[in-house]
């Protein structure tokens, strides 16, 4: 943090100043928890549930917990007349996706040890456990802790995991930017010792002052997204970041950076009031004032976000309905000097660049494809083993990237023999070697374990992939890089509404088809069908793939030919996406 930095006072005009009965449940809650504390501990030493109260499920995502049950089981258990089978969640805070080796190994014995034997990378560049029970929660935040890694603020509605891209060839550049993610991360994170106190064991101090003097007691009105890219791989999709910091060098000299402002992928089905939007530019600054921006944002955010409708919570709505220049204006008065003109950049894609690549320091990286970011051994394929064996002898660190996949990074030019003779051993290098549909994939984990998941995702989108494979195929577009995305919900945590095609679970075995994305994350897709199952699916991709193959431009992408040909209209703003 500069000197010049200030935190700003708790502003209660907008928020708790208002008779908190008028407010949402949550922010009753938020207001009486005791920054964070509840009683989670209260909870957490009940022995006859696997559960934990009502009250305290909200307030664990502040420490990076959701209580889940296994919804597979869910109904036989219900007829045994027992309990749901209560887990946990637990999100590691990871700036930038940079791990050591030795957090590496870590994070993988306490997967084997409390998470089932696997580990999912997220779309957020991070790791979660999941199907971790409640007397192991300990345990695992403990293990991070002894790693130097914790859950703090990975959900809730505060500052989110900060994403930075993870471009390899850019060695100084990339190291620059990363430092700033992880010290905007620490900056922004909530200060309260709930967190301490609770997983660690920590003293209690007991003090008057307020223990999260930029949050106050209610902290925010819904989740905050920051995120750090390098053009022009837009790897992390900034302008689906409420904020997002674009990178502006001169080779690999760094400027400042563009500031985009507005970005969300959640939506409500049937809702027309809800809505993804993607951020704005609206201006260019220096990068010795990323601590100062990025603290009045979230303040802004704070002070006038809605805290009555959480539907309406997010900072896209508050953009909306104030304006950018209002927004523009209020963060110049905060950070006490005027943003400058955008200046110009590119974007070209927004996947990954597989296989080896060189640094402009010389060292190597390796980029694999891990479909869907699940990491577990399975018949044939021991990608959980294979890592551990490489975070063994690997001098460097592994970088997880936006789109799911890992990087085994920093690698010498003494070392990279022996590092390919492992990826090689294990079958690691052939992953690469996937379809492009398949390398540009998403999905985010849906069931059995996500409350809010209405179909499958993760465990389908694979088989799905096969068949769409087959249709680009027999007409000629097996290489063709089509981004495909899909989320078992409308929540959008795999970001769906950019992708050239998309699917959001409506129910089991059906979807809502989204089509027209921009290939690098540049535009919104729009609904095509909805609640369709695969037969259909495929019928109505097998046409418009003809039709591509048959009557596309030179060079053209598929988000870009089907609003061309008629399938569908381009999206020109979020609120234009609903109607």
């Amino acid at each position: 943090m500069s000197s010049q930095t200030k935190t700003p006072e708790v502003d209660r005009s907008h928020d708790i100043s208002q008779p908190l009965e008028k407010l949402h449940d949550n922010e009753r809650l938020k207001d009486r928890s005791n920054y964070l504390r509840g009683t989670i501990e209260e909870s957490l030493r009940a022995p006859l549930t696997g559960a934990v109260t009502h009250d305290d499920t909200k307030l664990m995502k502040f420490h990076g917990i959701y209580q889940q049950d296994d919804r597979d089981l869910r109904d036989e258990r219900r007829r045994q007349k027992l309990e749901p089978a209560y887990q946990f969640m637990v999100r590691v805070r990871l700036a930038g996706g940079v791990c050591s080796t030795a957090q590496w190994l870590k994070i993988d014995e306490l997967a084997r040890n409390y998470g089932g034997s696997t580990l999912r990378m997220t779309t957020r560049q991070t790791f979660q456990f999941h199907g971790i029970l409640k007397p192991n929660l300990k345990n695992t935040i403990k293990g991070l802790n002894d790693a130097l890694l914790d859950t703090i603020a990975a959900c809730g509605d505060d500052t989110r995991g900060i994403m930075c891209s993870v471009n390899p060839h850019l060695s100084a550049l990339h190291a620059e930017i990363y430092d700033l993610a992880k010290r905007t991360s620490n900056h922004v994170i909530p200060k309260t010792r709930a967190y301490h106190e609770i997983w660690l064991d920590g003293e209690k101090i007991e003090t008057s002052a307020s223990e999260d003097p930029m949050y106050g007691r209610t902290y925010l009105p819904r989740k905050f997204k920051f995120g750090f890219v390098i053009p022009p791989i837009n790897d992390i999709d900034v302008y689906a970041q409420d904020v997002g910091f674009i990178a502006i060098a001169e080779g690999e000299k760094l400027l400042g950076f563009n500031i985009c402002v507005g970005g969300g992928m959640g939506n409500t089905d049937n809702s027309p009031e809800t809505y993804p939007r993607l951020a704005d530019v609206i201006g260019f600054f220096p990068a010795d004032k990323v601590l100062e921006i990025a603290e009045a944002a979230a303040t802004i955010q704070r002070d006038y976000g809605d805290r009555v409708n959480r539907a309406h919570a997010r900072f896209k709505y508050t953009i909306d309905d104030k304006g950018l220049d209002w927004f523009k204006a209020e963060l110049e008065k905060r950070v006490g000097f005027a943003l400058e003109k955008a200046r110009p950049y590119t974007f070209k894609t927004n996947g990954d660049d597989y296989g080896w690549t060189q640094g402009s320091d010389g060292l190597w990286h390796f980029t694999m494809f891990v479909e869907n970011g699940r990491i577990r051994n399975t018949t044939g394929h021991q990608i959980m083993t294979a890592l551990r064996e490489i975070a063994r002898v690997h001098k460097g660190e592994f970088r997880l990237t936006p789109n799911q996949n890992l990087i085994v990074s920093n690698v010498t030019e003494a070392d990279k023999p022996h590092i390919a003779d492992m990826l090689a051993a294990y079958g690691l290098d052939t992953s690469i070697h996937a379809s492009a549909l398949r390398l540009n994939s998403m999905a985010c984990v849906a069931l059995p374990t996500c409350g809010l998941a209405m179909a499958e995702s993760e465990r389908y989108l694979p088989s799905l992939v096969t068949k769409v494979e087959h249709i680009l195929a027999e007409n000629g577009l097996a290489d063709e890089p089509i981004t495909m995305r899909m989320t078992g919900c409308p929540n959008g945590c795999a970001r769906p509404y950019i992708a050239e095609i998309a699917f959001t679970g409506r129910a089991p075995g059906k979807y809502n088809l989204y089509l027209g994305g921009g290939f690098h994350g540049q535009r919104l897709n729009r609904l095509y069908l909805e609640n369709i199952g695969e037969e259909r699916i495929l019928q109505e991709l097998g046409k418009m793939i003809g039709h591509f193959a048959k009557d596309r431009l030179d060079k053209e992408h598929f988000g870009d030919f089907v609003i061309r040909a008629g399938y569908v209209r381009e999206v020109t703003s979020g609120k234009d996406f609903s109607s």
